[in-house]
Order: C-alpha cells, then structure tokens, then sequence
C-alpha cells in the first residue's frame, strides 16, 4: 500500500469549479401562480370553445359527479315512544318485559328522528305491547303476594 494513495488532498483530474460537463444554463425566471391555478405552459395550445373538456387536445377528461347528502328530516307528527311507561313497567312491575320495552321505546324514538314511520309505528305498538303485558303481569304478582299474605296471617 502507497500511503501518497491516500492524501487528504484531492487528486489533480478532480475539478471543483466544474461540477459537471452540462452548459451552465440559468434557471428559468420565476412565474407567481395564485392559489388554485394550474401552472401556465405557453407552448401547449389551449382548446377554445364551449365544449372542450380536456385542457389538451386528445386526452381524456375525468367528469367528477358533486357528492349527494341525504338526510332525513324528523317526523312532523312523531309516533308516541311510551318511553315513561317503559320505564315505570321496568322498574315496577316485571323487569325483563320492561326491558325490552325500553328498547322498543328507545327505536322508536330513533326511528322518528330519522324520519322512518313505518319502522317508528311498529316499533311504537310492540313497545305497548310489552308495556302492557308487563303491567298486567306485575298486577298479578302483587294481587297474589297480597291474597298470599293475608291467608298467611289469618291461618296463624
């Protein structure tokens, strides 16, 4: 190993002032685009008419359709939710009946804020339903702890 091979100097071929063999050109001069507009390119011929869709001649052009929002308005005469009566059936007379009629209750109040009246109806009458079920199963088990206490105490 030649330790001259290894100089901290650069060899003599290496030219610092020419960084390359290409003809220094100068950059082009700077052209101010505003937001939202395409670059101008004043070679390209720009189609003129009323029905040119491409900005150049021969190329496709993408039609983008605008996005469509459906939304539904709530019910202008809601269906009734019975959403108190599920809630006192729930809690005071036969809780698993309760339960799904708080559920019944709560679609249909979802189903008239979304406009669904069909879906709000039938939701509505299965909500009473069970609320009504529930009920009359709560006034039987409270009539017979009743009639069970009061046998209780005058066989004593």
């Amino acid at each position: 190993m030649d330790p001259s091979q290894f100089s901290s100097q650069p060899p003599e071929a290496y030219n610092s002032s020419g960084k390359s063999g290409m003809p220094e050109v100068p950059p082009p001069a700077y052209q101010h685009n505003p937001a939202g507009y395409p670059p101008a390119f004043p070679n390209q011929p720009v189609p003129q008419g009323p029905y040119t869709q491409g900005p150049y001649p021969g190329q496709p052009a993408v039609t983008v359709q605008p996005a469509v929002f459906v939304t539904a308005a709530p019910l202008a005469n809601p269906v009734p939710d019975y959403l108190p009566y599920s809630i006192f059936t729930m809690l005071c007379c036969c809780l698993p009946l309760g339960i799904a009629a708080l559920i019944y209750s709560i679609s249909t109040r979802d189903a008239n804020n979304s406009g669904q009246r069909e879906l709000a109806e039938k939701n509505s009458k299965t909500a009473r339903t069970l609320n009504h079920v529930a009920l009359v199963i709560g006034l039987v088990i409270i009539v017979v702890i009743i009639i069970s206490q009061i046998v209780i105490r005058t066989v004593r």
